[in-house]
């Protein structure tokens, strides 16, 4: 058990951009990429917001704050939480922002609204497996996670325990406070929590970036 945490800390530390940036950055900027067309995906399929977009309508609620202002906000506070699980802003941090915001933005243009039920329900499972795809892709490329995939890489790294069980918590505890504050909840928020954190780790080992070092590491030796 201790070999796959170390395992996991290995595959979601930071690597310095200037290793192998014509391998890494395309991964990086094409994880992002899916990542915030995956929440559009969602948002059309109209069976519930990932738990995050739960919390910010709840606040929004009862706040005079509009929904992007406590994005912004939250995505700060997210930060400081960084600083005991011993993670630093890196280049990664804010293509995050950047990247997603114009993916989502493209995703909502190109894919209809008001479909159909069967439609939905298909867009809900593909944005699903899309979003843990993205996150393994985009934080495999190791040029650092997003504000709120750092909580779960940190906390992964700091406790020993799994990224689904991390991811998961995460998700669930954002989604029960949320509701607890207002916000709407369907079926899609919680196969959501339950499912991403799984999806993530499954394709997390078949996308993490091993320099030369790692790969001379783990390489069989010759008898």
């Amino acid at each position: 058990m201790r070999h796959d945490h170390t395992k996991v800390r290995q595959d979601i530390s930071y690597v310095p951009i200037r290793e192998r940036p014509a391998r890494r950055l395309p991964q990086l900027l094409l994880g992002l990429a899916l990542y915030g067309f995956s929440l559009s995906v969602l948002v059309r399929a109209a069976l519930g917001v990932n738990p995050w977009s739960v919390l910010y309508e709840g606040l929004e609620r009862r706040t005079p704050l509009s929904f992007g202002m406590i994005s912004g906000v939250l995505g700060v506070l997210v930060l400081l939480l960084w600083i005991p699980l011993k993670q630093r802003p890196t280049f990664g941090t804010f293509a995050n922002i950047v990247v997603l915001a114009v993916s989502s933005d493209l995703g909502l243009l190109v894919i209809p609204d008001s479909l159909g039920l069967p439609a939905r329900t298909g867009l809900l499972a593909a944005g699903v497996v899309l979003n843990g795809l993205a996150v393994a892709v985009y934080v495999g490329a190791r040029f650092g996670p997003g504000p709120r995939d750092g909580l779960m890489t940190g906390a992964a790294a700091l406790t020993g325990l799994s990224l689904r069980r991390v991811r998961t918590l995460i998700e669930v505890a954002v989604l029960a406070l949320g509701w607890l504050l207002g916000g709407t909840v369907g079926v899609g928020t919680v196969l959501y929590a339950v499912a991403v954190g799984t999806v993530t780790q499954f394709f997390m080992p078949r996308f993490a970036y091993r320099g030369p070092r790692e790969q001379r590491r783990t390489s069989p030796r010759a008898d």
